[in-house]
């Protein structure tokens, strides 16, 4: 077991990171119906951004909120300006627009910084917890509090805020909620804004955990999305739990002869395998 031990540690810091950006797909979902292709990208940009002033010298915690505000604000005008123009059509309709608004977000992230890897360093890095011969960074520390933490917050929000009321009203049935005076956009708003921070957060930790490249960032859409699918796009705890088991997973793939240069591959299994349990969940819908 003690063999196994460095792989569940690395797993666990780069299934926090899974976890986070499933209840972030779970929570617009859940408000607006569209699975947001785009979560990967905007984590990307924001991420970059923060590289970009922490190499110019800049303070921190500014590149830290800068990070999130790029994310957010792309969302958000995502969220105002376009999502609002497709309310009425089919909901696989609405998410694979958010397909083409990643591959914009993506392709000017590459022309912008370019296509070479590079390393987000977080201050957390510097020390972390021992456990006999492995460390667990304070980073991936972080990323396991922020996802449980982020998935009580949001349960708060939907079960005991006026806010969350009227998303789940929405879940259920949009054009009934407008009908009875509803704030339909008001309410798309929060979630979109939401969606951009959970993207934000998620694309730093990633950024430090694995590396800051735009394409790898932008297919972080695809564990999230195995991991939202697991929890039938509804339950935070299952979704949460589902991306830490994606990640150690994909982190115990390397032990297995013949099959560690292909565990990558891992999240794209596991939503394959997840998809027709979704599909038929929709169908019963």
């Amino acid at each position: 077991m003690s063999d196994y031990l460095p792989f569940l540690v690395s797993g666990l810091g780069l299934g926090a990171v899974y976890a986070l950006s499933g209840v972030g797909l779970v929570v617009l979902y859940r408000s607006s119906g569209v699975l947001n292709f785009a979560f990967g990208a905007l984590g990307a940009i924001g991420a970059y951004v923060a590289w970009s002033l922490l190499d110019a010298g800049r303070p921190q915690a500014l590149a830290w909120a800068a990070a999130l505000a790029t994310a957010m604000g792309l969302s958000l005008a995502y969220g105002r300006l376009l999502a609002p123009r497709l309310a009425l059509r089919d909901p696989t309709i609405r998410s694979i627009a958010t397909l083409g608004f990643a591959l914009i977000v993506m392709g000017f992230t590459e022309w912008f910084w370019g296509e070479q890897p590079r390393r987000l360093v977080l201050p957390t890095d510097a020390d972390g917890l021992e456990f006999g011969d492995v460390r667990l960074t304070y980073t991936r520390v972080l990323g396991l509090a922020l996802a449980l933490a982020m998935m009580a917050g949001i349960g708060l929000l939907l079960s005991k805020t006026r806010t969350g009321l009227k998303m789940r009203a929405l879940a259920n049935d949009r054009e009934l909620s407008a009908l009875l005076g509803l704030r339909v956009l008001q309410v798309d708003t929060v979630a979109w804004v939401l969606s951009g921070a959970f993207a934000g957060v998620c694309g730093l930790l990633l950024a430090n955990i694995v590396r800051l490249q735009a394409t790898l960032l932008t297919f972080l859409v695809i564990p999230a999305f195995a991991a939202a699918m697991l929890g039938r796009l509804n339950s935070l705890p299952i979704t949460v739990a589902a991306g830490l088991g994606i990640g150690v997973l994909e982190a115990l793939a390397i032990t297995v002869p013949g099959f560690a240069p292909f565990r990558s591959s891992v999240p794209f299994l596991v939503a394959l395998i997840a998809l027709p349990f979704f599909r038929n969940d929709v169908r019963k819908a």
